[in-house]
């Protein structure tokens, strides 16, 4: 027999499951049967495609059985089993390196939710909640010993060896004093019905049965009663995506889902199609109310699960759907994939390339539906996945088009998200270009001084707070013609100019070298500009091709650390604190305004300036 300790994370978590996080402890049956049956799809995939276990025959069930006087409830499966190191991996730590930072992350409102375990794959813990103690005996197919697996959830657990005659694994529960009304034939028949109908294995409960007669009556004049000890399948087992649709009631979609992805609210809404011809396959998808957790993780976990024949393939395949689609869960069917299509072959693979092309372009075209017929619900799937949508504009060019008619944008015009071609439709006679702002969060960007210099010349500026929207405009030069002008870049400058600017910038030239001699390297250059209101004296300009303050820093974050561009400082002619400059010969004076003029428009523009005490005693000279 071995001792050992639970790896920190997993101690972390049974607290987090015992204490405080589950509210709702009936989900831990859903846990277990979700398991068993991954145990059954595992070993039913291996038997069709791995040479050591080709042709293993086995009748795939999930049997349940209860204890009411030992206080015991057991759920036994015929799947893949376990050995030694399995049990340690898979029931000894977690495998997935956002769980930690996500369990860190929780607020104290959201550590009552009962489905959150179930999101990040790690069920089987919560039966810790109804259990002092838990049992497990496994045997791995194709092996020939078998262990037992103990814990109480608290200070370790043991293996040891075990005997069992067939493949697959047995949990024992020892339910606590609080848990025991799970102890029931008619609550675990709820349960069943209610998490798991849609399981595609049989599920069976055992239980005894206590019939009446009363026409006979026993010594007592009660009537007489038998015992008959039953075995019955309590779930359906139907594989819903393979029903017409016209069979399915809306209930039975979104029960399927929460049932199968682990999410307690009702799917944003869902797709679902048969396709026959070339290529025959099914698909189920379901939009969550809510991005997942992991959805910007960069291991997050694909939603999609791939069939071939009602056979289960993997859920653990990024290939399944575009990244930027990450987020979208459901079923993928195909009649024509090889069974035994590992993730190499699916990348190569002929046919699943026509399958995902085809169900990118039917899940996009439901987002235009939905953008054009219910604006109310297109505009909470844009809260959730506008990002994911924009990756898209960078990594997908073959649909490119349409997902420019998807995304949308902050304004300066209202509250709220535009599309592109909204702003198109009420752009301003003449103009040329669509007009941005981008480099910081959104009460930055909205309050930035550019953009009323735009907006009362009667322009709209789109808002861009998203960090991706600079990588993607890398990318992405124009829509329907009309080039993409960020108005705080040099670019834009031209478009709006008065026609006395020319000679205001030569009138103010010695000035502009005044302030650019001042600051040195600090800057790349100095520009005059009529556009900003005598309320800013300066603002922060970046060269037409290169990355805002904002987009270095991200950059760096990346571990890009050789890339540093020097912003262009942008002064007002109207501001009285740059016609002192003008009027001084006092080169310290100047310098210190100079660089306060510096600092101020790199805070305006959200960035933490690199020397705080010298803008300090800059402040503190001045004002003195």
């Amino acid at each position: 027999m071995s001792q050992k300790k639970f790896k920190t994370e997993v101690a972390d978590l049974l607290k987090l499951i015992i204490h405080s996080l589950y509210s709702n402890k009936e989900i831990f049956l859903r846990e277990l049967i979700s398991n068993s049956s991954d145990a059954i799809d595992k070993l039913k995939y291996l038997s069709l495609t791995d040479g050591s276990l080709k042709g293993y025959s086995f009748d795939p069930r999930i049997q349940l059985s209860f204890d009411e006087g030992k206080k015991t409830l057991t759920i036994s499966d015929n799947g893949i089993g376990m050995n030694e190191d399995d049990l340690n991996n898979n029931l000894g730590t977690i495998a997935s390196s956002g769980t930690r930072k996500f369990l860190e992350s929780l607020s104290e409102d959201q550590k009552k939710d009962s489905n959150l375990i179930g999101q990040f794959g790690v069920g089987f813990y919560s039966a810790f909640m109804v259990a002092e103690k838990i049992e497990v005996v496994t045997r791995k197919a194709g092996e020939e010993g078998a262990y037992k697996w103990t814990s109480d959830g608290r200070s370790g657990y043991e293996i040891e060896k075990a005997e069992r005659s067939e493949q697959g694994s047995t949990i024992t529960l020892f339910m606590n004093s609080d848990s025991t009304s799970f102890l029931n034939r008619y609550e675990l028949e709820r349960l069943i019905k209610k998490y798991s109908d849609y399981v595609a294995y049989p599920i069976y409960l055992e239980y005894d049965k206590t019939n009446y007669n009363y026409e006979k009556k026993d010594e007592k004049g009660e009537p007489e009663k038998t015992v008959e000890h039953k075995n019955e399948q309590i779930n359906s087992a139907i594989a819903l995506w393979r029903k017409s649709k016209s069979s399915i009631k809306e209930e039975e979609y979104k029960d399927f889902y929460k049932n199968n992805w682990y999410d307690s609210e009702d799917p944003l809404f869902y797709m679902h199609s048969k396709v026959e011809g070339a290529t025959e396959y099914t698909t189920l998808f379901y939009i969550p109310q809510y991005a997942p957790f992991d959805m910007n993780y960069a291991d997050y976990k694909p939603g999609v699960k791939l069939y071939v024949k009602r056979v289960y393939i993997t859920d653990d395949d990024k290939e399944l759907l575009p990244v930027y689609l990450r987020f979208v869960r459901g079923i993928i069917d195909s009649e024509d994939l090889p069974l035994n299509v590992s993730r190499e072959i699916l990348q190569e693979n002929r046919i699943m390339a026509s399958i995902r092309s085809s169900s990118v372009k039917k899940i996009l075209g439901e987002f235009k539906k939905i953008s054009e017929n219910n604006p109310e619900l297109y505009d909470k799937f844009i809260k959730e996945y506008n990002r994911p949508l924009k990756e898209g504009l960078y990594s997908d060019y073959a649909n490119r088009d349409a997902l420019l008619a998807l995304v949308r944008y902050h304004s300066s015009s209202e509250d709220g998200y535009v599309s592109l071609k909204k702003y198109k439709e009420r752009m301003k006679e003449g103009q040329k270009s669509i007009y941005y702002i981008s480099g910081g969060s959104l009460d930055a960007l909205k309050s930035s001084p550019l953009i009323s210099s735009y907006t009362e010349k009667g322009y709209e500026v789109l808002i861009m707070d998203d960090d991706i929207d600079e990588i993607v405009l890398t990318s992405l030069y124009e829509y329907e013609g009309l080039p993409f002008k960020a108005i705080n870049k040099t670019g834009a400058l031209d478009e709006i100019k008065d026609e006395n600017d020319d000679k205001l910038k030569e009138e103010k030239k010695a000035v502009a070298e005044k302030v650019k001699k001042a600051l040195g390297d600090k800057v790349k250059d100095v520009v005059i500009s009529s556009r900003l209101d005598s309320s800013v004296s300066s603002c922060i300009l970046m060269d037409e091709n290169d990355p805002s303050v904002q987009m270095q820093r991200l950059m760096k974050q990346m571990g890009n650390e050789g890339i540093e561009v020097k912003p262009i400082l942008e002064i007002n002619p109207k501001s009285p604190v740059i016609n002192k400059i003008e009027a001084s010969e006092d080169e310290e004076y100047v310098k210190a305004v100079s660089e306060v003029l510096l600092d101020q428009a790199l805070l305006q523009e959200g960035v933490m300036i690199k020397d705080a005490l010298a803008f300090a005693k800059n402040l503190t000279r001045l004002l003195g």
